[in-house]
């Protein structure tokens, strides 16, 4: 199927298909072309997937048998941690609504043509983040602009789509009437082109970017202003007023977030509010991302909190993720941070968690695990007993905690925070240092602007901003909205 030529009824012009042709070319020369090679899966676990009721596919030396009940591919990638995680709401989602998700990640295959060339895509996004927040004009002039317009034109889709042609040999041994959630657009491309016939494609971010389309499935996006953006295809070949997109290829949902969030959300934001206003110390999750950008940021911030830690006013919670070398040059830098309990066991983790919901606490934690899937939900699991989360305005700016939004890597972060300050939920970007330190030190003085964002959590809860996980399962599953 050619999805290049043509983008949802707005042809592609010689030089842009010469292009997208090429790319393909190149990506063959560089990585194989293994589409006539038959590749078997097979099922298997991690302690994070088979606690959200998740299959874990691997590389099998036959066909894959028969599924579980009710089965729905999980499709994403391993880039950074924000696919990963909306992945894992997914499969949350699936679990609560009786269905048996399978998790397909594109990139852990190494020996696959999709594997080498979104591991190489990879590691250029990550040195690219890296780069952006050490080198003010490489961000200026070259990061802010690919991540704000480049990635929005449809002839980048269009390179993309030639490209995708080439990840098709991973959907193999399924039955084409398996349904497909991806939460990235390639397994969704991937899975439309190996002739997949449900596919959606959940789209994470609020700016819209043709990077995300893939003509054939069905697209789901978490916000209204999302949902005009792409409708309408908006700035997506600059000017020019394109043919949008036809009815039911779009949704708008609400937000991508795991059912055990959504399903304690009450008692979790009234437990908040009762610490805010009660005067208890305030618990600080501070997450690093999947790129292991941001640390002259992060080190500023930990100056601040473990102070208020040791004087037994804050808990400061630091989820490194597998950047453990992250952990240990901060732990180097910040006076009293190596003070603090580590911890990098999942069934500790989980424990530490639970018992924190009620528990009084206070101090420094550290976690971080070698194990990436322990990696990204750490800080889901912490989410429920922290009372802010700080965080750029990625896949975490649309979560139901309250939010202080630090400084976007990338022109397409910028409109998570205007949704989430919009909403009440979160802070506006802070954008230097010196703001997000004032930023800080304003919700530690003054407990009702924490308070205020759990009563906006509790609002938006009522009207099932939420909720957009499962509406993007039922979708899948075939149902109406």
């Amino acid at each position: 199927m050619d999805h290049s030529s043509v983008i949802f009824g707005n042809p592609m012009s010689e030089k842009v298909l010469r292009k997208a042709r090429k790319t393909q070319r190149d990506s063959i020369k560089k990585f194989g072309d293994d589409r006539g090679t038959p590749y078997h899966l097979a099922l298997s676990g991690t302690p994070v997937l088979t606690d959200l009721g998740t299959a874990l596919l691997v590389k099998g030396d036959k066909p894959l048998g028969e599924l579980p009940p009710k089965p729905v591919i999980i499709g994403n990638i391993r880039m950074g941690f924000g696919h990963y995680r909306i992945s894992m709401a997914m499969c949350s989602a699936a679990r609560a609504l009786g269905c048996s998700p399978l998790w397909l990640d594109l990139n852990s295959f190494p020996d696959t043509t999709a594997g080498k060339i979104i591991n190489h895509s990879n590691e250029l996004y990550s040195m690219g983040s890296r780069w952006s927040q050490k080198y003010r004009l490489f961000n200026k002039f070259f990061w802010e602009p690919l991540n704000s317009e480049g990635f929005r034109q449809l002839s980048y889709n269009a390179g993309d789509q030639s490209n995708a042609e080439l990840m098709t040999t991973l959907y193999g041994d399924f039955d084409r009437s398996v349904p497909v959630v991806a939460t990235h657009v390639w397994p969704a491309q991937a899975a439309v082109h190996a002739g997949m016939k449900r596919v959606v494609n959940a789209i994470p971010d609020n700016w819209q970017m043709a990077l995300h389309l893939s003509e054939g499935s069905i697209h789901t996006v978490q916000t209204p202003s999302a949902y005009l953006g792409y409708k309408t295809l908006r700035g997506m070949e600059k000017e020019k007023i394109l043919k949008p997109m036809p009815d039911g290829s779009l949704y708008c949902t609400g937000h991508y977030i795991d059912h055990e969030l959504v399903a304690n959300l009450e008692a979790d934001s009234a437990r908040r509010i009762a610490r805010a206003e009660g005067g208890q110390p305030l618990r600080y999750l501070l997450t690093v991302g999947g790129a292991g950008a941001q640390q002259e940021l992060f080190a500023a911030i930990l100056r601040q909190l473990v102070p208020l830690a040791k004087a037994g006013k804050a808990a400061v919670f630091v989820n490194v993720g597998d950047h453990k070398n992250v952990l240990d040059s901060l732990r180097a830098e910040i006076p009293g941070l190596a003070d603090g309990s580590e911890h990098s066991d999942y069934a500790e983790i989980k424990s530490f968690a639970q018992a924190a919901l009620d528990g009084e606490l206070t101090g420094v934690h550290l976690f971080w695990s070698e194990d990436i899937y322990t990696a990204v939900y750490t800080t889901n699991l912490l989410m429920r007993a922290s009372d802010l989360l700080l965080t750029k305005p990625s896949e975490l700016a649309f979560y139901p905690v309250p939010k202080l939004m630090l400084h976007r890597i990338g022109g397409h972060e910028a409109w998570g925070a205007i949704r989430a300050a919009e909403l009440g939920d979160g802070t506006f970007e802070c954008d230097s240092v010196p703001q997000t330190l004032q930023m800080l030190q304003l919700l530690q003085d003054e407990r009702g602007m924490l308070a205020e964002m759990s009563r906006a959590i509790l609002r938006q809860n009522s009207i099932g901003t939420y909720s957009g996980a499962y509406k993007v399962i039922r979708l899948a599953m075939g149902e109406e909205l």
